[in-house]
């Protein structure tokens, strides 16, 4: 690393998956902006102990100007930005119902976070990676849509197979100015209040559909994060890595 550590911000960094990213980088030398709706100071504060340097920055990813600011405060904290995580999504709060159920209004919500969420954080960190000569953006897509899709999760799914294509684009226009854009997709992460509280039994179901036959936990996609961010994926762009223990879907 440089004596002046490079910067990844991590968007909904304040959450579980957020929080390991955000302490993952920090141990490999990044410099970490916990970009949330939720308060981050907890997460930039365990970054700060184990010797590290963070900020906390209050962001709603759907909105343009609360996605410049970030940026802004960013630099004018750090004066650099080499790294994006894209991971703040709009996903604990969906009720698993049939497509035609959906509302109009919950459908907006899924694209305007994980979709134009991720578009807008990636344009208004270009300008300063573009400046600096290079950087890494690093999408999240989703297990969701594989393998013919997850039945009551239209919205999501849809929003995740978005992604897939928003890199690829990306990846394409960014080349010239040395950006690298790839996507991480995880499988199904337990989380509070979701899929696996409610119906446990869905736990031994998902596992044994693995390679790996376990829960797959937060800390499983730091190194693929950290890889996507060091200099040893320098020359990968707009790929699709599948975090997901090897799970085959019937």
């Amino acid at each position: 690393m440089s004596e002046t550590p490079r910067v990844a911000i991590v968007t909904g960094g304040a959450g579980a998956i957020g929080r390991a990213y955000c302490l993952g980088l920090a141990a490999a030398g990044f410099a970490i902006v916990v970009a949330d709706r939720a308060p981050g100071e907890a997460v930039a504060e365990e970054v700060r102990a184990a010797g590290g340097a963070a900020i906390a920055v209050e962001v709603d990813v759907s909105s343009a100007a609360a996605t410049m600011e970030m940026a802004r405060r960013t630099v004018e904290a750090f004066g650099r930005i080499d790294v994006l995580v894209n991971n703040a999504a709009y996903f604990s709060a969906i009720v698993k119902r049939p497509f035609e159920a959906i509302d109009v209004e919950e459908w907006d919500l899924a694209f305007a976070v994980n979709v134009r969420g991720s578009w807008l954080c990636a344009c208004a960190v270009v300008p300063a990676m573009r400046a600096q000569g290079g950087g890494r953006i690093i999408n999240t897509s989703s297990s969701a849509f594989r393998g013919g899709g997850t039945p009551g999760f239209a919205h999501y799914a849809s929003s995740k197979a978005a992604i897939v294509g928003l890199t690829r684009s990306l990846a394409r226009e960014l080349g010239p100015d040395n950006i690298a854009v790839n996507t991480i997709s995880p499988d199904y992460i337990a989380h509070e209040g979701g899929l696996f509280e409610r119906q446990p039994e869905m736990e031994g179901l998902i596992s044994a559909q693995r390679s790996f036959a376990r829960p797959q936990t937060p800390e499983d996609l730091v190194g693929t994060v950290v890889f996507l961010a060091g200099d040893g994926s320098s020359f990968i762009t707009g790929q699709d890595l599948w975090v997901n223990g090897g799970r085959i879907f019937s």
